[in-house]
């Protein structure tokens, strides 16, 4: 009787180190263990033809897979590069151009007043308060805000609750929109700024405007001149 082959998983042989498990199998070891099987196989009891042809379209499958996956890999790379590029191209375009974006920071650096607004992504609302904060989270100034379900545009005059002008620095706003049962209304706020300068990272191509960065996935609008 011809000495049976039994394939099993590396064990440690107990004391030693283990060693680390090898990746996954390859085209070549996948026709070494066809081969060797083949080799070491029962004369008297063959594989079957099926099987045998089964196992040969596993190893053209396999092969045709993992070419797949490198083409589809090195095309993937080729594109990322050719759009970051393009990006990056066109981003200097922006620089001193005004643009709405869907931001809620801004800069305050005096004035007659800053514009910036929000979108009531429902008509139910029947209250609204715009809250203005500092970079330290206190709040400065509560607005009333109009309820139309499109664009609202609020006009801030740098001063605080007690009506003196506020020192020049980076702020946000916070829409707190309610429907008649007090339940909270969705909102989308907005900002308005010129852009100064562009700035590329790992997470993408950003821009500064008027201090406060914005993506460019964030940027709603572009003014050829004021906004």
């Amino acid at each position: 009787m011809p000495k049976q082959i039994v394939i099993s998983p590396n064990l440690p042989i107990p004391g030693s180190t283990p060693q680390p498990v090898a990746g996954a199998m390859g085209k070549e070891d996948f026709l070494k263990l066809l081969v060797g099987q083949l080799k070491n196989q029962d004369p008297l009891n063959p594989m079957k033809g099926t099987e045998f042809a089964a196992q040969l379209a596993q190893f053209s499958g396999l092969e045709q897979l993992q070419n797949m996956n490198d083409n589809l890999t090195e095309s993937l790379g080729t594109n990322y590069i050719l759009t970051s590029s393009i990006n990056n191209a066109l981003a200097s375009n922006f620089v001193g151009k005004d643009v709405r974006a869907s931001a809620n920071e801004f800069h305050w650096e005096g004035g007659s007043g800053m514009r910036f607004g929000y979108y009531l992504n429902s008509d139910k609302a029947s209250k609204c308060d715009i809250k203005v904060y500092d970079q330290d989270n206190n709040l400065i100034r509560t607005l009333r805000g109009s309820l139309n379900d499109s664009e609202n545009i609020i006009v801030w005059d740098g001063k605080d609750e007690q009506g003196g002008i506020v020192d020049e620095g980076i702020y946000r706003f916070e829409v707190d929109a309610r429907d008649k049962d007090s339940r909270k209304v969705a909102t989308t706020p907005f900002m308005f700024g010129k852009v100064l300068g562009v700035r590329y990272d790992s997470t993408g191509t950003v821009f500064i405007v008027d201090g406060v960065a914005v993506k460019l996935s964030e940027i709603m609008e572009v003014f050829s001149t004021g906004g």
